[in-house]
């Protein structure tokens, strides 16, 4: 299997994708890589962050349309980092923002 770069996903259906997983989950993230094999560092820790506190999330692997997923995350969190967090529709941060409010006991309240 090859991987090329410049196959991605329409802008419309990341757009889609995006609205239906915020809408319809409590908590989701969107990741680099899989919920089993994480693709990058910071996604690791963000999936390590929730999952201690939760085991049922959502994960959204991004890597197939990065820039089609940044922008429609921009969209709805004004950031375009990977990973993001949303809880209830609402957009909590990425695996630094998870961090903080882990070490100020916020965490497990949030993702609850």
């Amino acid at each position: 299997m090859t991987f090329d770069p410049n196959q991605s996903l329409p802008q419309e259906e990341v757009d889609e994708i995006v609205e239906t997983a915020i809408d319809k989950n409590e908590v989701v993230l969107f990741i680099k890589g899989t919920k089993h094999m994480p693709q990058c560092g910071y996604s690791d820790r963000a999936l390590s962050l929730v999952g201690q506190y939760r085991e049922e999330f959502e994960v959204v692997d991004v890597l197939d349309s990065l820039e089609e997923f940044r922008a429609a995350l921009e969209a709805h969190s004004g950031w375009e980092t990977i990973p993001q967090t949303f809880v209830d529709g609402e957009f909590v941060g990425g695996s630094d923002v998870l961090s903080e409010l882990d070490e100020r006991g916020e965490l497990e309240a949030t993702v609850a």
